[in-house]
């Protein structure tokens, strides 16, 4: 963010009282400790961390490694997938979100509705095919192609219609982008955000023919994730550098579908929800991992918490939620 945005949003010139983006500093630091509070009496959050306008508010490991150890971001990995399919758009190693998804493999013609599938189809978890998360992932990372598995799974739906979460759709995801780019997703992670935004990205878990998993087990750092989602918040700049195309997020942030299990909107690797009033765009992940992005308000949430735990809609990650909410209101 350039100094006049920020000068602009902090209305340093106007305001005799010291303020952090508009509201007392003395009342927001109370609102932080209350949030701090609210935070440390969850058992399974191991860290916290909230930027608003290029500043960090509030930052603190409860638990777990701490800021700057990497943690398994889970399925927020979706989310960086997502990301990364943008860049690939943009530089013209894809044509778009409508490319058919077996012709981009180089696969043959399936002979039924599976020709129809695009990207934007996987991208917004909209393939028609049955999934291959929960009760179904275990047969998938134990079979010896995992693109082949999730490419043959039964058709359950029109491509384009209801939401079926599936993670091996976005392995199916990453296969296209390594085989346009002819470099592998962690590559490509660390080239086209890991480099520009100054973060480590680690090796993760493969497929049996040596494929990066597209849509888990990626690990970041909790300050690197919150860096992640300031880029985003800033239109996909940094450092006065375009990372990611903002007409790109924009586009991820139309509601496509609708999670059948917290009744959020889903765009292209985010969910779409609101928190007090406000837009909010988020990265999920099993165990109640979180990339949260309220645009209106250049406000950031990164959350990692234990990763051996399930975070229910109505459990744990319903507690985030409201955590999350507070903080909307609080900064």
């Amino acid at each position: 963010m350039d100094a006049g945005r920020r000068a602009a949003l902090l209305g340093l010139a106007a305001l005799a009282t010291p303020t952090v983006l508009g509201r007392p500093a003395r009342a927001q630091a109370g609102g932080l400790e209350a949030v701090a509070t609210e935070a440390a009496g969850l058992d399974q959050l191991h860290a916290l961390v909230i930027r608003r306008g290029g500043d960090t508010l509030f930052e603190r490991a409860f638990a777990g490694p701490g800021l700057d150890a990497v943690a398994n971001v889970k399925s927020v990995s979706k989310t960086l997938v997502a990301l990364l399919t943008g860049i690939a758009i943009e530089r013209g190693a894809i044509a778009g979100a409508e490319t058919r998804v077996l012709a981009a493999l180089g696969r043959p013609a399936a002979g039924d509705v599976r020709d129809e599938i695009t990207l934007g189809d996987l991208l917004s978890m909209r393939a028609g095919l049955a999934g291959t998360s929960g009760g179904s992932y275990g047969a998938w990372v134990a079979s010896r192609d995992w693109v082949d598995h999730a490419l043959t799974r039964e058709v359950v739906a029109e491509p384009g219609g209801r939401f079926i979460y599936s993670t091996g759709g976005w392995h199916v995801l990453g296969a296209v982008l390594a085989r346009a780019t002819g470099r592998d997703l962690l590559a490509l992670a660390r080239d086209w955000l890991g480099e520009p935004l100054g973060i480590e990205i680690p090796p993760w878990e493969r497929d049996p023919q040596g494929r990066y998993m597209g849509g888990n087990q990626m690990a970041l750092t909790p300050r690197a994730l919150a860096r992640v989602g300031e880029m985003v918040a800033g239109g996909g700049r940094w450092d006065g550098a375009q990372v990611v195309p903002a007409r790109w997020i924009e586009r991820s942030w139309e509601p496509r579908g609708r999670s059948p299990f917290s009744g959020d909107s889903y765009g292209y690797g985010w969910f779409l929800t609101r928190h007090a009033g406000r837009r909010v765009a988020y990265g999920r992940g099993y165990g109640g991992q979180v990339l949260a992005v309220a645009p209106e308000i250049d406000l950031v949430i990164a959350i990692t918490s234990d990763p051996g735990r399930p975070a229910r809609s109505a459990g744990y990650f319903g507690d985030l939620q409201r955590l999350m909410g507070r903080i909307v209101v609080t900064v």
